[in-house]
């Protein structure tokens, strides 16, 4: 187990949040939030990072031309600086290029793929860089990469000394044991992380069998516990639409099997887990306390939960948002 804080009291308080999707502005309130409430630990349960680059191309007389948000846009130097922050703030990524880059880009899928994981992974060293600046020396970050999130996300991880990465490895928070995992089952988007329950669920036993006390653990699962209302999300018609029945969307649970029978089998004190955007609440199941903040984080809005607890028992449960 690795220790990562020395407790300054008999309780411990941690922030969660997840789903980031590349959102600088979640990202930064995440840090920020961490800061402000002082809390012992910071935790970044997975998808961290963003799905598609937004071209900036440079043009003739000094002007820059972009797509974003269903409109082109047309600036001059003066203009970049906030629509980069701009592209940032709701998890796309910013590409400085020019017209010729972009017609090589066109022709080739494997050019685009290539820019796309430069600028992923420069964005998210950068993100681990202002660790330092927003959080105090204390407080512990540690995120776990989702299903969403390339493998070579983990490097990334592992080689920054401000972070921790949570993926397989058992972490001491006060005293609590948490082993972490971004695997989900599998989804409509067959994204970088996914295998059946019956996988995943060999994964997840052998995550915990690293576990001293798992009653005592806390259960860091990217995915949520299947029908515990934290994992509904539209049902999908073949086209990848959601389905309407009487003028309203239809919800249908959408979690994982392995990740409820590990905590029915095991009763941890905590479950954290997110994934599902739209499923955002606690529950109990058992004993256990589980929890997804959900994500909005195209609108760069940060949505986490406040959590205190002790040796025994948890006593605080906050759903925070801003």
């Amino acid at each position: 187990m690795t220790p990562l804080f020395k407790r300054k009291s008999s309780t411990t308080k941690i922030l969660f949040a997840t789903d980031m999707h590349g959102s600088e502005g979640a990202w930064r309130k995440f840090l920020n939030a961490s800061s402000m409430m002082k809390v012992d630990m910071a935790i970044s349960g997975g998808d961290l990072t963003g799905k598609m680059i937004v071209p900036i191309v440079e043009k003739k007389g000094g002007k820059y031309g972009y797509y974003f948000l269903g409109e082109n846009h047309l600036i001059t130097s003066d203009g970049l600086e906030k629509a980069l922050k701009d592209i940032r703030g709701i998890g796309y990524y910013p590409y400085l290029t020019n017209e010729q880059q972009v017609e090589a880009m066109r022709g080739d899928s494997s050019r685009v793929d290539e820019v796309f994981m430069e600028v992923m992974q420069s964005t998210l060293k950068d993100w681990f860089d202002l660790i330092r600046e927003k959080v105090p020396s204390e407080t512990q970050v540690v995120v776990c990469p989702g299903n969403d999130d390339r493998f070579p996300v983990d490097d990334i991880i592992r080689e920054h000394e401000d972070v921790i990465n949570g993926e397989g490895e058992v972490i001491d928070v006060g005293g609590h044991e948490m082993v972490s995992t971004g695997w989900t089952n599998p989804s409509p988007w067959k994204t970088t992380r996914e295998e059946p329950d019956e996988k995943l669920e060999t994964r997840l036993e052998r995550y915990i069998s690293k576990l001293q006390d798992p009653k005592s653990a806390i259960f860091n699962f990217h995915a949520p516990p299947y029908q515990s209302k934290l994992d509904d999300a539209p049902l999908l018609d073949k086209d990848l639409n959601p389905i309407l029945q009487a003028g309203r969307v239809v919800m249908v649970p959408v979690g994982s099997k392995a990740v409820r029978a590990m905590i029915e089998k095991h009763q941890p004190l905590l479950g954290l887990h997110g994934h599902i955007h739209e499923a955002s609440g606690s529950i109990k199941i058992g004993r256990t306390h589980c929890v997804n903040p959900g994500s909005e984080y195209a609108e760069g809005i940060l949505r986490a939960f406040l959590i205190e607890f002790d040796a025994h028992k948890i006593f605080r449960l906050q759903r925070i948002e801003g």
